[in-house]
């Protein structure tokens, strides 16, 4: 929603609240007349009247919103209904009614600025309140009654104004808060791409720039070195243009307009499809921050390529659960298994996957744990504080 679409938000949207409750108070009024008057015609003109404008007024007000930026045509036509609706009611109770909402309508669409249509709108209440009080000299407190109803408009008009001010810093307000919202994902999400860059990316092609650099002068002077150099220079190349690829696939696993238990049994099921390996996925509704959230994608994505390349799984469980303080993934499987180890060793092995894994996991203030028995299938278990999941929704 555009600056303009929110500024006429708020009029347009308190002007159709008025519009649709006058419709039915002055429709009300002038229906209780045919229990008191003969010329039943006129009280169904006056109906017909008012049924028509504010049909004609709300579609006007739903279609273009813009309009209530220049609104002063608009409340000339409705003031011009205002006075066929009170030639055809006589000064009837409908009438008031109708002006009073028409009032209203004025402070929705001009706030304070609306005081000369009020005016106005009172000047031709007195007048009618005096017609009326000619014809019929009603009992004192009844009189009292008509001659103060003209202020009554007023006062419609000046809440109108109120209203549509307060709702209007409401939606600033929200507008506001998405936006700060919206800026801050953004920032997250480029440092968590600037990161995965640094940590995958620029380090491989650190290494192969050093081994070029070094490539001609050992063309020069030790013909063996330098082709040493070549293959590391090819094979750097070769694993940044995969470390890219793994970059970019991990963006795209986390689907961010699904929620996390969706986006959890998408990866799941989509690796049981690939791999032939039957997988259950038990995920509550909980939604943790975008940087959480994708990290623990890829911890799962990771997981699970793990099982399907080492493990000779049969079945695997999958299970996303919060508790008072944290978030819990746990992904089980039931395969061969293996003696657990450290993770230094394991990086010292070039078992790099759940040394990455852990990484992810302290990435965003987590733990990992692996537990595995041989033979007895493998477990892992990631963890995230208080504060990195939202609620369940």
């Amino acid at each position: 929603m555009g600056p303009l679409a929110v500024t006429a938000a708020a009029p347009a949207a308190i002007a159709r609240a008025v519009l649709l409750g006058r419709a039915a108070i002055a429709s009300t009024a002038a229906a209780a007349g045919l229990l008191l008057v003969e010329d039943w015609w006129r009280i169904l003109a006056v109906v017909a009247v008012v049924a028509a404008g504010t049909v004609a007024e709300v579609s006007v007000l739903t279609r273009w919103p813009a309009v209530t930026r220049h609104p002063w045509p608009a409340l000339a036509t409705d003031l011009g209904v205002a006075v066929a609706v009170l030639l055809l009611s006589r000064g009837g109770m409908a009438f008031f009614c109708y002006v009073a909402g028409a009032a209203a309508l004025g402070g929705a669409l001009l706030g304070m600025r609306a005081l000369p249509l009020w005016a106005a709108q009172a000047a031709l209440g007195f007048a009618a309140a005096g017609a009326v009080l000619r014809a019929n000299d009603p009992p004192p407190d009844v009189a009292a009654f008509i001659v103060a109803f003209p202020m009554v408009s007023v006062l419609a008009g000046i809440g109108a104004a109120a209203a549509t001010t307060a709702l209007q810093r409401h939606l600033d307000l929200a507008v506001d808060v998405i936006g700060a919202a919206q800026r801050s994902a953004a920032a997250s999400e480029r440092a968590r791409l600037a990161r995965e860059l640094h940590d995958s990316v620029a380090k491989t092609l650190r290494g192969v720039s050093f081994a070029a650099l070094a490539l001609p002068q050992s063309l020069r002077r030790h013909p063996a070195l330098a082709e040493q150099l070549a293959g590391t220079v090819s094979r750097g190349a070769e694993a940044a243009a995969r470390e890219a690829r793994q970059l970019l696939e991990g963006l795209r696993i986390d689907q961010l307009d699904l929620g996390f238990a969706e986006t959890v049994r998408a990866t799941a099921y989509d690796w049981s499809d690939r791999w032939r390996i039957p997988v259950r996925v038990d995920a509550a509704p909980v939604e943790p921050g975008v940087e959480v959230r994708y990290e623990l994608v890829r911890i799962l994505a990771e997981a699970l390529h793990n099982v399907a390349r080492h493990a000779g799984a049969r079945h695997v469980d999958v299970t996303v659960r919060s508790g008072p303080g944290r978030l819990e993934l746990r992904v089980r499987d039931d395969g061969r298994g293996f003696t657990p180890r450290d993770l230094a060793d394991l990086q010292a092995d070039g078992h790099l996957g759940i040394v990455g894994m852990a990484e992810r996991a302290r990435a965003v203030g987590g733990s990992l744990r692996v537990s595995s028995v041989p033979g007895g299938g493998t477990e892992l278990v990631v963890v995230t504080p208080v504060g990195a999941a939202e609620a369940p929704v």
